[in-house]
């Protein structure tokens, strides 16, 4: 089976951020390895099927509120934290989906789940497919690919 690769990651994040996210063109999400990875707010979809594994995206609270104030066309100032949870689900869905065009049929993706204070440990038996580090509007965002290591019954895969 063929995993997502790094540039394949580079090639859809840098697609959703110009299209759903960038929409002035001044902000675009810059790869680059950030020093210090921040995951305040981490959004995750799974994916079952002939593939399994969960497509996440972490980031700052800042960055979080960048997001639901780009993708809800509301002030910065006006973000709620329930705005926060549907816009940054809604970016790891759309991402989740460009990522599931990838993968062996057939797979389904699950819905999104929002988790604050990142998400370390939540994900056993997984390995990292992928990932992509970056900088949005100065503030961190990581997109990771894990994929599962056992099956659904949790023998190995």
């Amino acid at each position: 089976m063929t995993n997502p690769t790094a540039e394949d990651l580079s090639v859809i994040a840098e697609q959703v951020w110009s299209s759903y996210l960038d929409l002035d063109g001044a902000s675009p999400l810059i790869p680059m390895p950030t020093e210090k990875h921040v995951a305040d707010v981490t959004a995750s979809v799974s994916v079952t099927g002939a593939w399994r594994g969960h497509v996440l995206v972490s980031c700052s609270d800042a960055a979080a509120r960048n997001v639901a104030a780009a993708l809800l066309g509301i002030p910065f100032d006006d973000v709620a934290e329930e705005d926060v949870a549907d816009a940054l689900g809604e970016l790891a869905n759309i991402i989740g989906g460009n990522v599931k065009s990838l993968l062996p049929e057939p797979c389904a993706l699950s819905l999104p789940h929002v988790h604050v204070e990142g998400a370390s440990g939540r994900y056993p038996a997984v390995t990292e497919v992928c990932h992509l580090d970056g900088t949005w509007m100065d503030e961190s965002v990581t997109v990771t690919v894990l994929e599962s290591t056992t099956d659904l019954a949790g023998a190995p895969a």
